[in-house]
């Protein structure tokens, strides 16, 4: 299993195939949000992390972005809390998929990994950025990538691009439970608010960050 968790493993599904450079932060400070505008593909996104997250890692391989971000004192192979942001590049020309089958689709995944302590909940379905979205937790009460160590459980937010598909993810591990957790709704949609405001903008050619068309 990935060192990132359940959530890239189950985005695994999906076919991977370059994104585009490196995000830019617009500040990274002790006790600061984290505001990141980062090109990945056909489009500039926008993503909010509060304050003591620090990006940890970052690859962009074929048609694969991912970019995770863990607390200060943490790393990526081991934590308690990962903000992830991925991208598929031309997903979103395919009309057999929609925000929601690729969100139930990772949701699918931590279903597999745990069929005995999974539970998953619907938080909502509309717009991001005018774009179109849809938001739900999943859960693990004994999560396979620490061995049945912890719970993991995140919620997922998924956005249809102009051409490509982007997810952003909070993840938590917790006490490991054999039953699955229940899921505290009001907690994971004001953890989903502390990410916003999620954004996405049209690249502009010949801008460099940061990105002032985007920022404004």
């Amino acid at each position: 299993m990935n060192k990132t968790g359940l959530l890239l493993a189950a985005c695994a599904c999906i076919s991977l195939a370059h994104a585009a450079d490196t995000g830019k932060s617009a500040g990274q400070q002790h006790g600061v949000a984290l505001k990141t505008i980062t090109p990945i593909y056909s489009q500039l996104l926008v993503v909010t992390s509060p304050p003591g997250f620090k990006n940890a890692f970052e690859n962009a391989q074929g048609s694969h972005y991912i970019r995770e971000a863990v607390l200060d004192k943490e790393n990526v192979n081991q934590w308690t809390q990962m903000i992830t942001v991925t991208g598929v590049k031309d997903l979103a020309q395919n009309p057999q998929v929609t925000p929601q089958s690729f969100a139930v689709n990772m949701a699918a995944g931590f279903q597999r990994a745990c069929p005995t302590s999974f539970s998953g909940q619907e938080i909502g379905i509309g717009k991001i950025s005018d774009r179109d979205a849809f938001v739900l937790v999943a859960s693990c009460g004994t999560s396979p990538t620490t061995a049945g160590k912890t719970s993991e459980a995140a919620v997922i937010a998924v956005i249809k691009g102009s051409s490509d598909y982007y997810t952003i993810q909070w993840a938590e591990r917790g006490a490991p439970s054999a039953t699955p957790l229940a899921i505290d709704v009001g907690k994971w949609t004001e953890k989903f608010k502390q990410l916003n405001p999620i954004k996405l903008c049209p690249i502009v050619a010949g801008e460099a960050a940061p990105y002032p068309s985007c920022v404004n």
